[in-house]
């Protein structure tokens, strides 16, 4: 009997992951003819950097799409905030209630800036994550949003260094010899470039992981180095030091390329030797001795150049910015810039030229706008910042509810009588509990958009493969019903999304100097994967040509003097940092790390129940020597908690963290905990040095059984 494949009633369509993750994945959807629905989500084997397989969260993507839970429908709230009770209305009442709350705010003395949008990286797609909603928002007048919550600090960090970010050829890193992996659990939230490592490894490379935490990342690795959290600045200083001391420093690419060595020498040499790193990072000297030894003569050691995979977890405390900084200098000291492949490698996002002043126009901002730090939603919500107080809040792409640190007060500010809250999600999330009208959103199968991609060199875009299920709707729509229901010019909102594409990549246009996407067109991006028109085995530091002030490496940077900031690289420990805050200590004595579960992406997935399975239940790891000094058993449960907040999880003893460390891999909705509240009760909103990043790795804790 013929299959429906073989009778043509069924259908493949290219599509892209949109998720925050660097892999960016091609994705191929199989739908079903007859019936308009997608029967079958795969990786796509032609993708040249993903090559077909996909990580357990996006392969049980079908699950998300067709959930039961999915919002069908526009709805307004019926019960008290937080309760989560709605009843069904049309789009026309859903955008017309919106369209007057926001007229009425923005002829108010408080004016537009009372109304605040909130969003992040729910989606990844250049149309749904920044168009027409930054041009929305910017031509209402709203209050901008500062969205630092998972990447500004390591970005500033890199730019005082490099002018970008840290970046070189992915695909070339199986020419590398000495992977480290510093702050990154590459297995796990980086799969692709993982298996690149792992080719690396088989023709001769080590690969070495630092991370207070023995992630599987780092338990896959030839050496874990289980650095004390927040002091990786020192570590990377105390390499320097032996690098300087040893003379196996590169001087004629530090010469040429850099600014500033003769100043970071001196330095390093007078204030980082080995013991005083050692008591700062709670390594052995011996430890410190040997990795800057490998690192710095892996030509000779290992026959070949060594790589730094950084990531943003070593950013999230307060001198995160200076710590990535600092980080990125060892490759200049090293001369791995030179070669494809080698140096370091936060993000490859940069290297994609869309024109994001057309996406955003944020000429439209009108002058003197406020801008709230998204980290700093809590006091936002509770009248805390210059400004008026806001009146109305705008959630989309986000769940604040749930990643936001200082959760409780976050929760207390979603609270308020007087806060008109909307939220676009694809399900009745812990904010849209919280919500005033609830608008239905499609998934990536139900819309169109464009892709770059912060893990490789690929542009793509985004298919549709199916209709939106029920009255969903994508961010782009829904904000061109509001700017017409606003009276707003039809020329910014009216475009369609594929001519916004075509137009953000420049399709078409013969600009006077090329860039990295001239010639590439959106149909070409349509049909598949496109690599950027860059060489093969890209190294864009190979020789020197930073894209700084003064063209080189700035080890030394003259704009960090002028604003009266060190110009040189140091260690600057956390807000909350045992040996530099030892009354706090005294009271909680643990460093509380929360990374991701693997099941998880930040809290999405957390309501697709075989991801939830997969997950089990909240755990807490504590060393063996912590856990028997409170009396705490392995599979009990326990309390966390400091003077923010508190929440329970189940006690797993294990050396996977150090002593003086603990691990609870977050992030659940409060709704699927029997406590209502996850990790982030316990962080705080304090910020980075650099970005205003935030700090949801810098917070002091204590753990007691229950």
């Amino acid at each position: 009997m013929s299959t429906k494949r073989e009778l043509g009633l069924v259908r493949t369509v290219k599509a892209v992951c949109p998720h925050d993750c660097p892999d960016t994945c091609g994705i191929v959807v199989t739908v079903d003819q007859e019936t308009g629905r997608a029967v079958d989500l795969r990786g796509d084997k032609e993708h040249p950097f993903t090559k077909g397989f996909l990580c357990q969260k996006v392969s049980n993507y079908l699950e998300r799409v067709y959930h039961p839970d999915r919002l069908l429908y526009p709805m307004k709230r019926i019960g008290p905030k937080g309760e989560g009770k709605f009843a069904r209305i049309s789009w026309d009442e859903a955008i017309r209630t919106i369209a007057e709350k926001f007229r009425a705010i923005a002829a108010s003395e408080d004016g537009p800036q009372a109304i605040l949008p909130y969003s992040y990286a729910g989606t990844m797609g250049k149309l749904m994550y920044s168009s027409l909603d930054r041009r929305f928002f910017h031509r209402l007048g709203a209050s901008l949003l500062d969205r630092t919550i998972c990447a500004t600090a390591g970005a500033v960090g890199c730019d005082v260094t490099l002018g970008t970010r840290a970046v070189t050829d992915p695909e070339a890193a199986v020419n590398s010899r000495y992977i480290v992996n510093w702050g990154s659990n590459t297995a796990v939230t980086n799969i692709h470039f993982w298996k690149i490592e792992h080719e690396a490894r088989k023709r001769g490379a080590k690969i070495v992981t630092i991370d207070p935490y023995k992630s599987p990342t780092a338990a896959k690795s030839d050496w874990w180095i289980p650095v004390r959290p927040g002091t990786d600045a020192a570590l990377a200083l105390g390499v320097m030091h032996i690098i300087f001391r040893e003379g196996w420093q590169d001087d004629a690419y530090l010469n040429d390329h850099c600014v500033g060595a003769e100043q970071l020498r001196t330095r390093a040499l007078n204030e980082y030797p080995p013991e005083k790193v050692a008591y700062i990072t709670g390594l052995s000297v011996e430890e410190i001795e040997r990795f800057a030894r490998e690192y710095a003569r892996s030509q000779e050691l290992f026959g070949g150049p060594a790589l730094i995979r950084l990531n943003y977890g070593l950013q999230r405390h307060g001198g995160g910015g200076m710590a990535v900084r600092t980080i990125v200098c060892l490759p200049a000291l090293t001369g791995d810039w030179r070669y494809p492949g080698a140096g370091a490698l936060l993000s490859t996002s940069k290297a994609y030229p869309f024109d994001d002043n057309y996406l955003m126009r944020p000429d439209l901002v009108p002058k003197n706008t406020r801008t709230i730090n998204m980290v700093n939603l809590a006091e936002a919500l509770h009248g805390e910042l210059p400004g008026p107080s806001v009146q109305a809040l705008f959630v989309y792409n986000s769940n604040p509810a749930a990643v936001n640190p200082d959760q409780s007060r976050v929760l207390s500010g979603l609270a308020r009588e007087d806060l008109f809250t909307v939220v676009h999600d694809q399900f009745q999330t812990d904010t849209a509990d919280f919500a005033d009208i609830v608008l239905p959103a499609t998934t990536q199968l139900e819309h169109f958009d464009i892709h770059s991609s912060y893990g490789h060199l690929y542009v793509q875009a985004n298919n549709p493969a199916i209709a939106p299920l029920g009255e969903a709707k994508p961010n782009t729509e829904v904000f061109r019903l509001l700017a017409r229901a606003m009276g707003f010019e039809p020329e910014l909102f009216e475009e369609s999304d594929e001519e916004i594409a075509r137009r953000s990549i420049r399709d078409g246009e013969n600009p006077p100097e090329p860039t990295a996407m001239t010639g590439i067109t959106l149909d070409d991006t349509k049909a598949g994967p496109v690599r950027l028109k860059l060489p093969s085995n890209w190294a864009p530091f190979a020789t020197g040509e930073f894209p700084t002030l003064s063209g080189k490496c700035e080890l030394y940077s003259e704009r960090e003097a002028r604003a009266g900031r060190d110009p040189l690289p140091y260690y600057a420990p956390p807000h909350e940092d045992p040996q530099t805050k030892p009354e706090l200590a005294a009271k909680y004595p643990l460093q509380l790390l929360t990374p991701p579960a693997s099941s998880f992406l930040n809290s999405t997935f957390v309501n697709v129940n075989t991801l939830r399975k997969s997950a089990g239940e909240r755990t807490l790891e504590i060393h063996p020597t912590d856990a028997t000094r409170r009396n705490i058993a392995d599979g009990q449960m326990v309390r966390v908690f400091n003077g923010r907040g508190r929440f329970r999880a189940r006690a797993i003893i294990a050396e996977s963290v150090k002593p003086g460390v603990v691990v609870s891999l977050g992030l659940w909705w409060r709704k699927f905990t029997d406590d209502g509240a996850n990790c982030n009760s316990t962080t705080s909103t304090a910020t980075t040095d650099f970005g205003g990043g935030a700090t949801f790795f810098d917070n002091l804790v204590e753990v007691t059984a229950l």
